[in-house]
This record gives structure tokens, sequence and C-alpha cells, in this order.
């Protein structure tokens, strides 16, 4: 009889399980959908996700008309993910002052200190003021576009062809985030580290600047009490942040202390056009801590973002043998004015390129170098979608899967097409920025948005019109876990020189 009892109790406990578990399938509003689970919320199905998070959120997103409330259970924290344009307006622009990074976001990009990443308020607004006034000038727009010619003819191109002429592959994300490295080393403290150079050397800070950034993604899904043990205790992902931030520091250091002592420093304004002797002019009193704080934003900022943009640039454009023609099309006119040994395009000879701007764009709108961002409500508030948000809500805008959303870009979304970038005119299409947020948008644009154009077009005309670059066939390209869209397992290619005759189309050799 006990035996019984206990198996009909055993039967109706799962009876009730399979019931109660068919009732909370039926509250989602598709499969991706993680379920609402009793003390835990969606914690279990974000966790589930992790390996594919991007994508998976881009699918819930469009089952949920743009947004989803998570909630994370007993951990207490609330999120909100949206790609919502008008949602991103509101929060960005209209409502700004009421959206701040707040004290969670900083402590999560600890690493990053009161740089202006971080910073809210009048530190911010000093921070901004300065780095406007400094970037927009005449004189650190012409250092910069000299920079990046120097660079990309004395390093990359030489580089390349030494791949061409060896005939190996090469993982050209790597090469790409090395070259931006050490443009944005020269640009902020006015060195070149070399990490472009044949052997291609170990570079301790880029390394320690990946680990941070898989850490921070880490610690936007771990509940914070959870991580913040595991950082004071330095096991699991904190023990790369812990390790990777002493790194960071101890460069930062090193190189503040080398430009502090240099003759050329703040006493003289026209020493050097370099953004850390530009910060220290006129500004004896700046500590290390903001110079080291100031430093590191800038170098995660030049390096990370716009390496990671050409890197899915060329992904896409290898895969689209048509829009590269275009391209090289375009670059021919340019080319036929150059000697055949001198095929590095200036900057002002590719600032009316319409179809190269519109080929960036295009790549962005779908591989966005930040595809989320963090923001925080400090008071009660109605979205324009309809939502409340509390105060100290945690919001994700999630412009990765924006640019997916087929009501947001049309029936075509997912295709590369950089046409839908072009009036019928053959000038640029304006696209509001609250619907294009690769350079963010309202107050907190990013202010280096020309500086990295510069960059990325000097770069993609120079390799496309010298070289002839392939995807190594099979190998898998995927976005990493990171709140940086780096790419999982690198970019595998193989390099051919062109054959490149002035003033006609490339040909392959």
């Amino acid at each position: 009889m006990d035996l019984f009892l206990g198996l009909l109790s055993l039967l109706c406990c799962c009876c009730f399980f399979f019931f109660y578990y068919r009732h909370l399938q039926s509250k989602k509003a598709c499969k991706a959908e993680p379920t609402e689970w009793p003390l835990l919320g969606h914690l279990l199905g974000m966790l589930a996700n992790l390996s594919c998070y991007h994508d998976w959120a881009t699918v819930v997103l469009a089952a949920r008309r743009y947004n989803f409330p998570a909630q994370t259970g007993l951990t207490g924290v609330r999120f909100f993910i949206t790609c919502d344009p008008s949602n991103v307006r509101h929060i960005f622009t209209s409502n700004f002052l009421n959206y701040p990074k707040g004290e969670e976001y900083a402590e999560i990009f600890d690493v990053l200190g009161h740089g202006i990443f971080n910073a809210d308020g009048e530190s911010w607004r000093w921070q901004r003021a300065k780095s406007q006034l400094l970037m927009a000038g005449p004189r650190f727009r012409a250092f910069s576009a000299r920079c990046t010619r120097d660079k990309v003819d004395t390093s990359l191109l030489p580089f390349l062809a030494h791949v061409a002429d060896a005939g190996d592959r090469c993982d050209l994300h790597d090469v790409l985030l090395r070259m931006t490295f050490d443009m944005t080393c020269n640009l902020v403290f006015g060195v070149d580290p070399g990490c472009l150079q044949i052997g291609l050397p170990v570079v301790p800070f880029a390394r320690a600047m990946d680990d941070v950034l898989d850490t921070i993604f880490f610690r936007h899904v771990f509940p914070p009490a959870l991580w913040r043990l595991m950082y004071r205790y330095e096991v699991g992902p904190e023990k790369k942040m812990a390790v990777a931030r002493r790194t960071i520091d101890r460069f930062a250091a090193d190189t503040i202390a080398k430009r502090r002592s240099s003759d050329d420093h703040n006493h003289n304004e026209s020493s050097s056009d370099d953004m850390l002797s530009s910060f220290l002019c006129g500004n004896d009193d700046a500590s290390d801590e903001f110079l080291r704080d100031t430093a590191v934003n800038l170098l995660l900022a030049g390096r990370d973002t716009t390496g990671t943009a050409l890197s899915w640039f060329f992904y896409v454009v290898c895969k689209n043998p048509r829009v590269q023609q275009k391209i090289l099309d375009e670059l021919a006119p340019i080319a036929a004015t150059k000697k055949p040994e001198d095929m590095v395009f200036d900057a002002g000879e590719l600032s009316s390129l319409v179809y190269l701007h519109a080929a960036l764009c295009e790549c962005m709108r779908l591989y966005p170098p930040v595809p989320f961002q963090h923001k925080a409500a400090i008071a009660d508030d109605v979205l324009p979608s309809g939502h409340e948000m509390k105060a100290g809500d945690k919001i994700l805008l999630y412009s990765y899967s924006m640019g997916r959303m087929e009501g947001v870009w049309g029936k075509d979304c997912m295709e590369f097409r950089p046409e839908r970038w072009i009036t019928d005119d053959g000038k640029l299409r304006y696209e509001p920025s609250y619907k294009f947020i690769a350079f963010n948008t309202g107050p907190r644009t990013c202010l280096g948005k020309e500086v990295a154009f510069t960059q990325m077009k000097a770069v993609a005309a120079a390799v496309l019109w010298n070289f002839v670059v392939e995807a190594v066939p099979g190998h898998v390209v995927e976005p990493k876990l990171s709140v940086i869209l780096h790419m999982k397992n690198g970019l595998a290619v193989t390099v051919k020189r062109r054959n490149v005759v002035s003033g006609v189309h490339a040909t392959t050799e």
C-alpha cells in the first residue's frame, strides 16, 4: 500500500511539473525565448544561449517586437533588452539625463577608471569638451591622416606582401588589430610599439585587453554578487581580469612616465601632436591616474572598434565579389594619377568616394563593433514602446539586432547591400543615428567618427587595390562573446598580389 501511494505521489508530481512546464512554454512568443522560472527568472535560458548570445538575442527581439524584459529572479537584476529605434532615441537623446552610464556600469567597466566612457555629469562634460576641441582641430586630423598613411605604407602592405610571397595564410583579424593598436598608440602616446612586424611579436597589452573585454561580457550575465566574489579571490573568469588589469596598468604607467620625462612634453605646445601631450600641455597638475584612465579609454576606442570593423568589412567583401569590383572601379581614377610603385591612398583622395563609404556603413550595420550598449534608469519612466522602466533598471540596447530587423531595414535586412546607403542621384543617403548607432547617438555620439572613417578607408582601399584577399574555405567566422564584436576564430585568409597597372582595373596575378 505504501509503495502504491509513493508511486501515485510521484506520478502526480510528474504530471504537475509536465503541465506547469507546458504552461510556462505557452507564455513564450517564440521557441528561442528563455523560459521564466520561479526564483531564477530567465537566467537559465540566458546562460544556456551564451555560445550564440548575439544571434539568440536577435531572434528573441524579432519575436517580441524589438523589446524583451528579462528577469534574473532572486538575484534582483532587471534587464530590459531593446533594439527599438524609438526607444533608442528616447534613451540617448530625448530623456538623456535620466539614463546615465550609472555606478553599476562604472563597476562593470572598472578597468576604464574614471575615463570618458565611464564618466557622467560634469566629469564627462569636461572630458568630452577637451577631447572634442583636440580631435576636431585640423592639426590633429592631419596628424591622424599622416599616421594612418605611414602605417599602411610601411607596415601593413609590406606584411601582406610577405604573406603573399611566402604563399602562407594569415589571421587578418589579428593583423588588423595589431595595426590599429600601433596607430592608436601613435595617436595617443606618440609612439609606435611595432606590433605589426613580420614576426608578429607577442603583445601583452593587446592580449590583456582581449581578456578584459571577454570578462566584462560575462559580468553582464552573471549575478553581481557572484562576479564580485570571483574578482576578490581571483577565480573563474575574474582571474583573467585581475591579471590583465595589472598588465594594462603597468603598460600605461611606463608609457606615461616616458612621456613625462621626454623633452617634448607640455612646456612646448608645438612639440608633439599626440593626445597625451595635448592633455599634458598647460595642465601640469594632471595626475597619473587621470592620464592612465584617459589613455586606456582612448586605446580601447581606437584599437578594438576600428580593427574589428575592418575585419568584418574584409569578411563580407570576400563573400561579395560584386561589391569588391565596384570599390575597385571607384578607386581606378585615383590610381590612374599615381605611380605604380605608390599605391597608398591619401585621406583627401578618398573623402569623396561614395561607394566605399557606403560599403563600410553597410558592414557596420550588420556587424557593429559594439554589439550592445548598457544604460540604467535613475527615475521611473515610460518608453515610447509603452514599457515602464523603474529606477535602477538596466537596459541593453542591441545595435547588432537592430541591423537585422525587417521592420527597421526592410525585407533585405540580412543582405550586405551598400546600395541602400546611396540615393538615386549617387549621393550618400542619410540615416538617423538612432537607427544606425555604430557611432552612438545623441550627446554621446562618438568623437572619433571621422578619424575612424579616415583610417578604415585608407586601409580598405590600399589592401583591396594591391592584394586579392580570399577567406580560407571551411574556416568558421563567428562573433566572439565580448562587448566588442571580435571574431571568435579570427579571419583566416590567403593573400595574393594584384598586378596593379596605373589607371587600369587591378587584376589577379
